[in-house]
Formats: C-alpha cells, structure tokens, sequence
C-alpha cells in the first residue's frame, strides 16, 4: 500500500510548492508593497531580508505540513490504509 502512496506524495509536493509560493505573497503583500528581498539584492536592509527569509520558510512548512497530512488522511480514507507511522518514537 505504501507504494501505492507515492504518486499521491508527488502531487501533494506539487501542490504544496504551488499553494505555498501563493500564500507567501499573500502575507508579504500585507507587510510590504514591495517584491521580497533576497539575499543576493545588494540595498536590501538585513532586516528586510531576514524577515523575508524567516516567513517564506515558516509559510512553506506550514503549508507543506498541511498538505502532507491532507494527502495521508485523503489516503487512509480511499484505501484505508495509512501510509505511515501510526505514533511517534516515545523516545
């Protein structure tokens, strides 16, 4: 069964690039009318740069996490087997 998963994995992956690239606009947009800076931009305040960085990374893990966690739920109740752990490590 867990074969099976992969191609569901695959598309989520796709999905969560998508829909993370598009929720990150949507919240910079609220800090900023300008394009996000990148490391590479020479006049871009540290500040700004970090900041951008910090949300951009926090924003495609949640959305990534989400995603992944949809994918294996919409999995579990297609073919009722989940694709995973069922817990964590106790250690």
């Amino acid at each position: 069964m867990r074969l099976l998963f992969i191609p569901f994995s695959a598309l989520a992956g796709v999905l969560a690039g998508a829909l993370g690239r598009w929720l990150f606009s949507v919240v910079w947009g609220a800090f900023d009318d300008q394009e996000p800076p990148e490391s590479e931009h020479l006049r871009a305040p540290w500040s700004k740069v970090l900041i951008a960085s910090a949300l951009r990374g926090a924003v495609f893990a949640g959305v990534r996490t989400a995603v992944d966690r949809s994918s294996r739920l919409a999995f579990l109740n297609v073919t009722g087997s989940w694709p995973g752990e069922r817990e964590p490590d106790p250690r």
